[in-house]
Protein backbone atom coordinates (compact mmCIF):
# COMPACT_ATOMS: atom_id res chain seq x y z
CA UNK A 1 0.00 0.00 0.00
CA UNK A 2 1.42 3.52 -0.49
CA UNK A 3 2.74 5.84 1.42
CA UNK A 4 -0.17 8.77 2.49
CA UNK A 5 3.19 10.95 0.73
CA UNK A 6 3.29 9.37 -2.28
CA UNK A 7 0.06 8.83 -2.93
CA UNK A 8 -0.28 12.56 -2.64
CA UNK A 9 2.49 13.14 -5.02
CA UNK A 10 1.71 10.90 -7.32
CA UNK A 11 -1.82 12.28 -7.72
CA UNK A 12 -0.53 15.62 -8.56
CA UNK A 13 2.48 15.29 -10.24
CA UNK A 14 1.49 12.28 -12.84
CA UNK A 15 4.32 9.89 -11.23
CA UNK A 16 3.28 6.44 -10.09
CA UNK A 17 3.53 6.50 -6.63
CA UNK A 18 5.62 3.03 -6.49
CA UNK A 19 8.08 5.24 -8.09
CA UNK A 20 8.10 7.53 -6.42
CA UNK A 21 8.78 5.02 -3.24
CA UNK A 22 11.18 3.09 -4.90
CA UNK A 23 13.65 6.08 -6.03
CA UNK A 24 13.59 7.00 -2.46
CA UNK A 25 14.39 3.65 -1.22
CA UNK A 26 17.40 3.45 -4.08
CA UNK A 27 19.07 6.94 -3.06
CA UNK A 28 18.26 7.04 0.36
CA UNK A 29 16.30 9.94 0.61
CA UNK A 30 12.82 10.46 2.90
CA UNK A 31 9.50 10.43 1.34
CA UNK A 32 8.07 12.99 2.53
CA UNK A 33 10.80 15.48 1.42
CA UNK A 34 11.01 13.67 -2.05
CA UNK A 35 7.22 14.16 -2.27
CA UNK A 36 6.73 17.41 -1.36
CA UNK A 37 9.86 18.54 -4.43
CA UNK A 38 7.82 16.46 -6.83
CA UNK A 39 4.53 18.58 -5.85
CA UNK A 40 6.58 21.81 -6.15
CA UNK A 41 7.59 20.38 -9.42
CA UNK A 42 5.18 19.83 -11.04
CA UNK A 43 3.48 23.01 -10.50
CA UNK A 44 6.38 24.42 -12.23
CA UNK A 45 7.02 22.54 -15.22
CA UNK A 46 3.07 22.79 -16.00
CA UNK A 47 4.23 26.41 -16.82
CA UNK A 48 6.90 25.15 -19.38
CA UNK A 49 4.67 22.75 -20.88
CA UNK A 50 4.12 24.39 -24.19
CA UNK A 51 8.21 24.53 -24.19
CA UNK A 52 8.80 20.74 -24.05
CA UNK A 53 5.87 20.23 -26.45
CA UNK A 54 7.79 22.15 -29.11
CA UNK A 55 10.95 21.52 -28.32
CA UNK A 56 11.23 17.98 -27.17
CA UNK A 57 10.18 13.97 -28.10
CA UNK A 58 7.09 12.88 -26.17
CA UNK A 59 4.10 10.37 -25.52
CA UNK A 60 0.87 10.45 -23.63
CA UNK A 61 -0.13 7.97 -21.79
CA UNK A 62 -3.45 7.63 -19.62
CA UNK A 63 -3.19 11.81 -19.25
CA UNK A 64 0.43 11.78 -18.36
CA UNK A 65 2.53 13.07 -21.03
CA UNK A 66 6.18 12.35 -21.01
CA UNK A 67 9.00 14.25 -22.54
CA UNK A 68 12.60 12.93 -23.58
CA UNK A 69 14.60 15.73 -22.70
CA UNK A 70 18.53 16.80 -22.84
CA UNK A 71 19.86 16.48 -18.77
CA UNK A 72 21.10 20.05 -19.47
CA UNK A 73 17.34 21.02 -19.44
CA UNK A 74 17.33 19.23 -15.79
CA UNK A 75 20.48 20.84 -14.63
CA UNK A 76 18.97 24.49 -15.42
CA UNK A 77 15.58 23.75 -13.81
CA UNK A 78 16.96 22.29 -10.91
CA UNK A 79 19.22 26.22 -10.33
CA UNK A 80 15.68 27.72 -9.75
CA UNK A 81 15.41 25.14 -5.94
CA UNK A 82 17.41 24.74 -3.42
CA UNK A 83 17.09 21.03 -2.81
CA UNK A 84 19.39 18.92 -1.68
CA UNK A 85 21.99 16.81 -4.14
CA UNK A 86 19.99 13.75 -3.08
CA UNK A 87 16.71 14.64 -3.61
CA UNK A 88 17.57 16.14 -7.24
CA UNK A 89 19.09 13.09 -8.04
CA UNK A 90 15.88 11.06 -6.63
CA UNK A 91 13.14 13.99 -8.43
CA UNK A 92 15.69 13.57 -11.47
CA UNK A 93 15.31 9.47 -11.18
CA UNK A 94 11.90 9.27 -10.85
CA UNK A 95 10.90 11.12 -13.32
CA UNK A 96 13.09 9.87 -15.67
CA UNK A 97 11.79 6.11 -14.74
CA UNK A 98 8.37 7.13 -14.71
CA UNK A 99 9.30 8.97 -18.53
CA UNK A 100 10.90 5.66 -19.45
CA UNK A 101 7.81 3.46 -18.42
CA UNK A 102 5.08 5.64 -20.69
CA UNK A 103 7.44 5.29 -23.40
CA UNK A 104 7.53 1.65 -23.54
CA UNK A 105 3.67 1.68 -22.82
CA UNK A 106 3.22 4.09 -25.62
CA UNK A 107 2.79 2.40 -29.33
CA UNK A 108 5.30 5.24 -30.68
CA UNK A 109 7.73 5.80 -27.75
CA UNK A 110 10.81 4.22 -27.50
CA UNK A 111 12.30 3.89 -23.87
CA UNK A 112 15.87 3.44 -25.28
CA UNK A 113 16.80 6.78 -23.56
CA UNK A 114 20.87 7.87 -25.00
CA UNK A 115 23.13 8.79 -21.86
CA UNK A 116 23.04 12.21 -21.79
CA UNK A 117 18.72 12.29 -21.92
CA UNK A 118 16.33 11.68 -19.20
CA UNK A 119 12.79 11.58 -18.85
CA UNK A 120 10.38 14.85 -17.33
CA UNK A 121 6.79 13.93 -16.55
CA UNK A 122 3.87 15.84 -16.49
CA UNK A 123 0.48 14.85 -15.27
CA UNK A 124 -1.90 16.79 -18.21
CA UNK A 125 -5.52 16.24 -16.30
CA UNK A 126 -3.99 18.66 -13.77
CA UNK A 127 -1.86 20.92 -15.92
CA UNK A 128 -5.58 21.50 -18.05
CA UNK A 129 -7.03 22.71 -15.10
CA UNK A 130 -4.81 25.95 -14.94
Amino acid sequence: MLKDDSATAADESGLDGATIERVAEMVDVELQPLATALVILHAELIGRHSNLEHSTDYVTVDGTRAYRVHESIWNEFLEEFDFTTETELAVRLAHTEQAKLLFAKSIRGNDNFAPDEEGVVIGIDTAEQF
